[in-house]
């Protein structure tokens, strides 16, 4: 059985915090970006990829530099697609309805959006992909589907994880042939 550590940094601060931004193209903000190249400084990995959004992958192309690792962008790595919803404040959108998504994003995605289940099942395949220490700079839905997918979570309990902008999740994966991998989650720095 093979192992190796993947590192899960969510992008930082967008223009337009704080709003429901999925795969709406929010450009960074120049502090988000630094924190992002701060927080990635020491890691030792062997590849670097990126979300294709703004947000994440000009966090990854400022890392590339800091680095000298070439950066790969991969838009299985996305936000969840808010849909109807992207874009939008909390406060403009119904109360019950969004309550509803956050108790059970399976079964009550946002309004023309991703349901959580073809979340984590394109996260899934990006992570089949991997196979050496990798960095991904990436969103807190990819982060939170990947958690899920390799450690057992239910959406609620992924959804409990607290994932602040230019936070770094690091988990180690343990891969069988012919199986599904599996993963410890060795450290949160927020």
């Amino acid at each position: 059985m093979s192992a190796f550590l993947l590192h899960l940094l969510r992008h930082g601060e967008p223009e337009g915090a704080g709003r429901l931004i999925g795969h709406g193209d929010a450009q960074p903000t120049p502090a988000g970006i630094s924190a992002c190249v701060d927080r990635a400084q020491g890691l030792a990995v062997d590849a670097l990829l990126s979300s294709d959004l703004s947000r994440a992958r000009q966090a990854g192309e400022a890392i590339s530099r800091a680095t000298g690792l070439p950066l790969t962008t991969d838009a299985r790595w996305r936000e969840l697609d808010f849909g109807a919803w992207d874009g939008l404040s909390p406060t403009k959108i119904d109360r019950a309805a969004l309550a509803r998504f956050w108790d059970d994003p399976e079964g009550h995605p946002p309004p023309q959006g991703e349901s959580w289940s073809t979340l984590i099942r394109r996260v899934s395949a990006a992570i089949d992909a991997l196979a050496m220490p990798t960095l991904i700079v990436t969103h807190a839905g990819a982060m939170r589907a990947a958690v899920a997918h390799l450690c057992g979570l239910s959406a609620r309990q992924a959804w409990a994880i607290d994932l602040p902008y230019a936070s770094l999740l690091s988990l180690r994966i343990w891969r069988e042939p012919g199986a599904t991998p599996t993963a410890q989650i060795i450290g949160l720095r927020a």
